[in-house]
């Protein structure tokens, strides 16, 4: 097995969660597509290269409730090859997410 690597870490903007808000106009998918792209260029990652997405979101909603890592992939116009999936484990997403990707 190979071993997992951490890139680079960001997060997307944070709202305050009312109707209406900053970011209500933003689709989920193409909010996370965004980190994807740019986490891309600036580590000069060639997305064929990556084997997994796993996505950290805390409390999906809307349309954010189906696989939002899968549909961040797609949004960011990766590969189809390009697995994702999506961890909801409240605040701790972020660090279930790197523990799902480590290798054993």
């Amino acid at each position: 097995m190979r071993d997992a690597v951490i890139v680079d870490a960001v997060r997307t903007p944070v709202g305050k969660g009312k109707p209406g808000g900053a970011l209500s106009g933003i689709h989920p998918a193409d909010l996370s597509a965004h980190i994807l792209k740019s986490l891309a260029e600036r580590n000069r990652l060639d997305p064929v290269e990556v084997d997994d997405v796993v996505w950290g979101c805390v409390s999906q909603v809307g349309e954010q409730t189906a696989c939002i890592g899968r549909y961040a992939v797609l949004a960011a116009g990766w590969p189809e090859s390009v697995p994702g999936l999506t961890i909801d484990r409240q605040c701790g997403s972020s660090q279930q997410a790197v523990h799902q990707a480590a290798p054993g």
